[in-house]
């Protein structure tokens, strides 16, 4: 990233291999009549995306990840550089295959994923370009090493810099990184497993709260919105509605709206009404990517 004070996406950057349009198998069940496509996809690279056309030419968003050095690969850091992303810190490994994520996704646009992480693994310590970037709002989520992340929200912790961190894939070691975040994005499923309770989404942020009362918890609830849990208090943030056909890339799509809209200085309630919107929004279109809006798609949506 050339200039300082930019938002930082951090996080895996994968090939998505879809079959669409068939139920949903069951264990050791095989199903037929879907379609096939291939997708630019991972959490980082579909937030980055996300981030990169909300903003446009308000602000610069800087990819921080890894992609073998195949054909795979390569498309995928040009599809990211396409976007208008700064793509200076996404290495290419060689002798490592790309990600991969094989997603099945029903007539109802619900999915199912599996992913093989291949250079996402060797993304490595992430510090020296975070110190050379500067930013001033990091993204992360979970599809890379737990060291990577862990470091990256040591380093925003020391340089008072805003953490954003989507808990997903969760497991328990992520709670050691909430005293360095600003605001935690889990959904419903992962906040009870963040914090153990009665398994109601709502006590758990409130337990996440408890233990880091700087911490902002936003729980992402698919097509029933977002559940905010902040320094004003609570609330529900509904989404609007839309005829889904895909909701592989929904979630990430809503982190990258937040953060852009916390980059930018809104209010995070503002900021979190603004991403509810995007992630509904882009599930009207097949594709983790394809239906993630503009700015000025969603300013007309919101307008």
């Amino acid at each position: 990233m050339s200039e300082t004070g930019g938002l930082v996406v951090m996080g895996a950057i994968n090939v998505d291999l879809v079959v669409s349009g068939a139920t949903l198998p069951r264990e050791g069940q095989t199903v037929t009549d879907g379609e096939f496509s291939r997708h630019h996809g991972g959490k980082g690279g579909n937030q980055a995306t996300a981030a990169a056309r909300v903003l446009g030419d308000a602000g610069r968003v800087a990819m921080l990840g890894a992609v073998g050095d195949d054909e795979m690969g390569h498309a995928a850091r040009a599809a990211l550089e396409a976007e208008g992303i700064d793509v200076g810190n996404v290495s290419v490994v060689p002798d490592t295959p790309t990600g991969v994520a094989l997603i099945a996704v029903d007539r109802g646009g619900q999915n199912q994923i599996s992913v093989a992480p291949g250079a996402n693994r060797d993304l490595g310590d992430p510090t020296e370009a975070l110190q050379g970037s500067r930013p001033a709002l990091v993204l992360a989520s979970c599809e890379i090493p737990f060291e990577a992340l862990s470091a990256a929200a040591a380093w925003c912790g020391t340089n008072q810099v805003a953490f954003v961190l989507n808990p997903a894939p969760t497991h328990p070691m992520l709670r050691e990184l909430l005293e360095h975040t600003r605001v935690v994005t889990p959904n419903h499923g992962e906040v009870s497993k963040l914090a153990p309770t009665s398994g109601d989404a709502v006590d758990a942020a409130h337990a996440l709260r408890e233990r880091t009362p700087s911490l902002a918890v936003l729980v992402t609830m698919g097509e029933a919105g977002a559940y905010l849990l902040d320094d004003d208090g609570e609330t529900g943030i509904p989404a609007p509605s839309v005829h889904a056909v895909d909701s592989t890339g929904a979630g990430d799509c809503l982190n990258g709206v937040l953060a852009a809209g916390l980059w930018e200085g809104r209010p995070i309630r503002e900021a979190a009404a603004r991403a509810v919107a995007a992630a509904t929004i882009s599930t009207a279109v097949a594709g983790a990517r394809e239906g993630m809006p503009t700015r000025a798609t969603l300013e007309e949506f919101l307008g």
